[in-house]
């Protein structure tokens, strides 16, 4: 039986007093694309930032791919596969964009950044990172300055500096905040595609339910630091506990 990329057993998180996430267990299933939602204050965050490494939990265990990584820091599951993005760009603004895909290509193939002086000679590498630009639909960018590029385009710089590590599960948090219409669009048959045509598994957290409807296979429900719901899209869409957590608005919204 095949094992969940992604596993949380009674995972809790405290901050003082205040417990942000409460006993929360989960299996993210391996193929098609996962989602996790839930109102403003549910612990998506809180949730995102304990299972990547950025702090530790307070109770419960974490797995990855079958391996227990409970309490593991950012670092050492990026080496293992696991990498996140984050809701702000996150980006090296004065590199070009080539040279912003080059920087984890390096990391990648283990060269090591004294060797980042003599990157001109290494075509492999420049036609790797090409290939990526050129996939996200940003090569005649490659030479600009990141810091000039468009919002929507920036974070299409991010998704290619993320995929260039080849991860076995990317955590997206709000992959699509401030982004324009059409850039949504271009972004949400971006991830759709990586996820039908790669190895990599995604897992998004999103405030925009049309997104999430449209690209996700399994959603999770956040509320209160709890989990709330799961299940297919269908499936969340029809629940009342999930539409009454929505403060009675519409999913759709």
């Amino acid at each position: 039986m095949t094992h969940p990329i992604l596993q949380v057993t009674g995972l809790t998180r405290d901050f003082g007093r205040f417990t942000a996430l409460s006993d929360v267990s989960l299996a993210v299933p391996q193929g098609g694309l996962a989602a996790l939602i839930g109102p403003n204050g549910a612990g998506k965050t809180t949730f995102y930032n304990t299972v990547s490494g950025r702090f530790p939990p307070s109770a419960g265990r974490v797995f990855f791919d079958g391996d227990e990584i409970t309490g593991m820091p950012a670092h050492r599951l990026a080496r293992r596969g696991l990498l996140r993005s984050f809701q702000v760009t996150n980006i090296f603004p004065d590199l070009t964009v080539i040279e912003n895909v080059l920087v984890p290509l390096v990391l990648h193939h283990h060269k090591g950044f004294a060797f980042w002086g003599k990157l001109k000679r290494e075509k492999a590498l420049f036609t790797e990172a090409e290939d990526l630009l050129d996939r996200f639909g940003i090569l005649s960018e490659a030479r600009l300055p990141a810091h000039a590029l468009a919002y929507g385009d920036k974070r299409l710089v991010e998704m290619a500096i993320v995929l260039a590590r080849r991860p076995r599960l990317v955590m997206l948090d709000e992959p699509t905040a401030g982004m324009t219409p059409e850039e949504t669009d271009r972004m949400i048959g971006l991830i759709k595609d990586l996820a039908d045509t790669t190895d990599t598994h995604f897992f998004i957290t999103e405030h925009d339910m049309k997104v999430v409807f449209s690209v996700a296979s399994y959603i999770f429900v956040l509320h209160q630091g709890q989990l709330l719901a799961q299940g297919t899209a269908d499936e969340i869409r029809g629940n009342a506990e999930v539409k009454a957590a929505y403060l009675g608005g519409s999913l759709d919204a």
